[in-house]
């Protein structure tokens, strides 16, 4: 690791659109405060580089750009792009407050790198992962995420949809993504889960939806639904009769009760013979 003191006139640091979103703006207030600190005390903590790119500090660099404060950097070694994101993803969800969407957001995009990584190379060296501040694990990836973060395995995978979802939207409008994030948009996680098996069509409605402000929250449904919807609609008149045999049947068996109470007599097998019938004719005709 490497520490220099630089200025902004002095250094050349490059902005990645990918990794910048995991850098979340703060909110106004957040902000003022910040900039209000920095133009009082300077630039107290340093920006994070790899390869000259800003992992960490954005809004500080934000704020010292603008103001032509002078900052100091910190440069970190890391053997991938995946092994970066980790290391982003780790510090955010260490440090700051989020919603529901952004944690599984993360998590998510935690899973998918940790496997890429994985299929790149199935055994790190332990000193370039200890160089990395980046924990060794050993067991299948989900679970050891699972029990990192604190939740189950199902959920980590889940996550792993819902990540893959918000990629695909902010490849079609990185509007739609910000807004996602930034909870601008009424949008489940359910949905967004959903929409990881989605086709680049619809991505692209939804996104331009989301972007418009005109996005109602609809579910996409997928072929194998539609067609179960489909099947549904072809035995609602059996489903129909079915429920109306039922609630006949109910009211001969309440007044077959009635009558054994009140110590009248009644026949229970005719009763019950006439609706096992109805629900045989019933049968043969579904």
């Amino acid at each position: 690791m490497e520490n220099r003191d630089l200025t902004n006139t002095e250094s050349i640091i490059v902005i990645d659109e990918e990794f910048r979103v995991l850098l979340p703006m703060l909110d106004e207030e957040t902000f003022r405060l910040l900039e209000e600190s920095i133009l009082l005390d300077g630039c107290r903590d340093p920006l994070v580089l790899w390869n000259g790119i800003l992992i960490d500090g954005y809004n500080r660099y934000k704020i010292c750009s603008h103001h032509n404060i002078p900052y100091r950097t910190v440069s970190m070694e890391f053997d991938s792009r995946e092994a970066v994101l980790i290391w982003i993803i780790s510090n955010q969800v260490s440090r700051r407050n989020l919603t529901p969407i952004q944690l599984s957001h993360y998590r998510g995009l935690h899973y998918i790198a940790d496997k890429k990584i994985q299929g790149a190379n199935n055994r790190f060296s332990q000193e370039s992962r200890l160089a990395q501040n980046v924990p060794i694990y050993l067991g299948s990836t989900a679970n050891r995420l699972a029990e990192q973060y604190n939740v189950s395995h199902i959920t980590i995978k889940r996550n792993a949809h819902l990540a893959e979802a918000i990629t695909s939207i902010g490849e079609a409008s990185p509007e739609a993504k910000r807004k996602i994030l930034h909870g601008e948009v009424q949008i489940s996680k359910n949905k967004l889960e959903a929409l990881s098996s989605a086709s680049k069509d619809e991505i692209e409605t939804i996104a331009a939806e989301i972007e418009e402000g005109t996005y109602e929250g609809k579910t996409p449904r997928s072929s194998r639904q539609a067609n179960a919807d489909a099947a549904f609609e072809s035995i609602i008149p059996e489903v129909r009769r079915l429920n109306a045999v039922i609630s006949d049947f109910a009211k001969s068996f309440n007044s077959m009760l009635s009558q054994m109470s009140t110590g009248g007599s009644t026949e229970v097998k005719p009763v019950l013979r006439a609706y096992i019938d109805q629900l045989e004719d019933l049968y043969k005709n579904m």
